[in-house]
Parts: C-alpha cells; structure tokens; sequence
C-alpha cells in the first residue's frame, strides 16, 4: 500500500499530504504507535497539511512536535490547514512553553 501523507511527530496535529489527495478520500497515518485516521473534507495538494483532530479557535497547531501557527477559526478533523484558517508563529515568536525561538 502507497503511503499517501506522513506525521512527522507523534503529537501533531495535522499530517503533511504526499501526493494530490481528493475531497471524501479515508487517509491514514501512522509513526510508531500512534496512528490516526480522517476522512478529508477538502481536496488537499501535495505538501499542504490537513487536521488530523479537531481544533479550536486559538489553540496551536503542532508540526514537527512543535506549534507552527494558531487557528483562526475551529477546524475539523480532515479539513485543508493553510492560510485560511492558521495564523503562522514562525517569523520570531517566542514559544516559552517549548523553550525554542521559532
């Protein structure tokens, strides 16, 4: 079976598509132990990412383990995370909480 997304840490919450993955399709991701599975709501491109869970308005998005942005609207599992709807940290935000300057 062809992987078709990767979770590059296992406390991510959105896994990184690896090929053009269309609206309806049932993605699966795995690294160790966790695994997860969604249902897209969106057609998703290659290289963007999608929720692998649930998110609330405000909270942080994890990639790599660690927050790249913070949702601006509620996002469900299985929806298409960009511009739209996650606010990049990255360009010299202070994560205290992780002890890393992003």
């Amino acid at each position: 079976m062809t992987q078709k997304a990767i979770l590059l840490n296992a406390q991510d919450d959105v896994a990184t598509a690896l090929t053009d993955l269309p609206c309806g399709e049932t993605v699966q991701v795995t690294l160790g132990e966790v695994s997860a599975q969604v249902v897209l709501h969106n057609d998703i491109e290659f290289g963007h990412k999608f929720a692998l869970r649930d998110i609330a308005k405000g909270e942080d998005i994890l990639k790599y383990g660690l927050p790249i942005g913070k949702a601006l609207s509620d996002i469900r599992a299985g929806e298409w995370v960009h511009v739209h709807n996650c606010r990049s940290t990255r360009f010299g935000f202070q994560h205290e909480k992780y002890g890393v300057r992003a």
